[in-house]
């Protein structure tokens, strides 16, 4: 599998302010689409992990650079990447590209949590070892 993780958004009018550019906070949002369908390609439903887990995947911080604005109706590429991977939180790098263009990009922290409690908890075995995997990584971190 290929380390950078990719899919395709069209910009609808409703991303956009009267002056047909995205709005600044749904790069966000296009960034978070990406990471749902990222971790759907593992073969993981963030409700079904929350079912059967008992985890819920949450933002912990984000810092994310404004480059060049998009526009309505332009096709994009939203791309994921695991730079850092700890027990209990992923490190993500997280770009938004007009073909070879990067329009924005971020670094994402994501912490693993109990659905519950809302305290830090493990990456579930079966997802660390997907993520393990997509890296190619030996098992360490």
């Amino acid at each position: 599998m290929n380390k950078t993780f990719s899919i395709p958004i069209r910009v609808y009018y409703e991303d956009t302010d009267t002056g047909g550019v995205v709005y600044h906070s749904n790069y966000l949002n296009f960034m978070e689409r990406a990471r749902t369908e990222w971790l759907r390609s593992f073969g993981f439903e963030q409700d079904e992990l929350r079912r059967r887990d008992g985890v819920i995947f949450a933002v912990s911080a984000v810092n994310i650079a404004f480059r060049r604005p998009a526009r309505f109706n332009e096709l994009l590429a939203v791309t994921v990447e695991v730079v850092r991977r700890g027990a209990a939180s992923l490190t993500l790098a997280q770009e938004v590209r007009r073909a070879d263009e990067v329009l924005a990009s971020a670094e994402v922290r994501i912490a693993c949590i109990d659905a519950e409690r809302f305290a830090p908890v493990a990456i579930p075995a079966a997802v660390a070892a997907r993520i393990v995997a997509a890296r190619g990584e030996s098992g360490s971190r």
